[in-house]
């Protein structure tokens, strides 16, 4: 971690090349058809010389990336997206065949899937680490669709509530610090800036309004998402700044204008490296949202076979174990752990790595959709509706 902050800054910004060599552009990945299904990638053929990405900043270091370029010669071109919307709009751009894949997460993966726009993969023929994989992320639903992969899991953590121990005291064991109206740190509180932050306000609910009658966070009723609304923007006077690139929330920890909100573990992580302010974090007894990000290949990957020859090459125990390490993620691939624990001692219990029971409570980002997927049928708001929702807590 102790490169991380220097490198996360530029990385949000630019586009990183990383050189290798370029060789045929031969493309001859195969595929079969299940009866009524989508075409499954199901074969890895020669590599084109050239994989074109789009990742979180972090996820894409030359320290993993080279050995790659080296054993495939497959050129790297990396395009780092900021968040969730803009990776959705990066694969949609040129008809989706600019880039070979993505790094989503699961606010958008299922749209990326809705749209057509990834391709369905064979992941126990492609790929033989797919075993090793927490049982939690063998199929999620947000990345699993009928039956059918669309991708292989890579990171996952949960958004933790983070706080300042010099100026929180007690040590919080909710959320509500940063949803009452009358939290003694007004002014200096922080959210994570997007519409599926509202799953956050309604785990939230689940707890103190059970009335509501809330059982997925994800999955709201008109009447349900308009209470989750109601309390953020009674939030929103509680909030200094809301973030999105995290930098930005280190930055406000940092100086002093935030206190206490929802974060990363790697926001975390790179607070502490710092050594400017004290911060811990906790789970509190509402339970928490996370993230569980998946490599996706484009449904027009000019480059499939590269891109294959990636998703099989960032499923490795020994790959996920260094972005781990270096990105404060925890791994889906338990054979990581081992070595996790190894090398970080008495911290790696904080990742959680291979605790499948943690992982099944934790509420993953999936990208809301009209069908509530129980016995309401298609009567939930769809990300559409979220979005106008957080424009309108936003004042947007």
């Amino acid at each position: 971690m102790r490169n991380v902050r220097a490198v996360l800054a530029v990385l949000a910004v630019m586009t990183l090349v990383v050189a290798g060599c370029s060789s045929s552009s031969t493309t001859d990945s195969g595929g079969t058809s299940p009866s009524g299904g989508p075409m499954l990638v199901d074969s890895i053929g020669k590599g084109e010389g050239t994989l074109s990405l789009v990742a979180w900043p972090g996820y894409t270091q030359k320290s993993w990336v080279d050995p790659f370029v080296t054993e495939t010669g497959c050129k790297v071109d990396i395009k780092y997206g900021n968040t969730s919307d803009q990776m959705v709009n990066l694969m949609r751009q040129g008809g989706g065949s600019l880039y070979d894949g993505v790094s989503a997460s699961g606010d958008a993966t299922n749209r990326l899937i809705a749209g057509g726009d990834v391709a369905g993969i064979d992941v126990n023929k492609l790929f033989p680490e797919y075993a090793n994989v927490m049982p939690t992320l063998q199929s999620p639903p947000h990345n699993t669709v009928g039956g059918v992969h669309y991708g292989v899991p890579y990171m996952w953590g949960p958004n933790i509530l983070m706080f300042n121990t010099d100026v929180v005291k007690p040590a919080p064991t909710t959320w509500e610090p940063v949803f009452d109206a009358n939290s003694p740190y007004a002014g200096k509180v922080t959210a994570y800036d997007s519409p599926i932050y509202i799953a956050d306000a309604a785990m939230y609910l689940m707890s103190h309004q059970p009335d509501l009658g809330i059982t997925d966070p994800y999955e709201l009723s008109q009447s349900q998402l308009d209470a989750a609304t109601e309390l953020l923007k009674t939030q929103a006077a509680l909030v200094k700044k809301y973030w999105a690139v995290y930098t930005d929330q280190i930055d406000g920890f940092e100086s002093g204008d935030m206190v206490i909100g929802t974060a990363w573990p790697v926001n975390q992580s790179v607070i502490v490296a710092d050594k400017k302010v004290p911060v811990s974090s906790v789970i509190p007894s509402e339970g928490v949202t996370g993230w569980a990000d998946t490599w996706m290949m484009s449904a027009n990957a000019p480059h499939p076979n590269c891109m294959l020859k990636w998703m099989e090459y960032t499923l490795r125990p020994d790959v996920q174990t260094q972005v781990a390490e270096y990105y404060g993620a925890t791994p889906s691939n338990a054979g990581s752990c081992e070595q996790l624990s190894k090398d970080l001692g008495k911290d790696a219990v904080n990742y959680h790595c291979g605790d499948d029971a943690f992982l099944s409570n934790v509420y993953l980002w999936k990208t809301p959709l009209p069908d509530c997927g129980d016995s309401r049928g298609a009567t939930c708001m769809d990300y559409n509706a979220w979005t106008q929702a957080w424009l309108n807590i936003r004042g947007g």
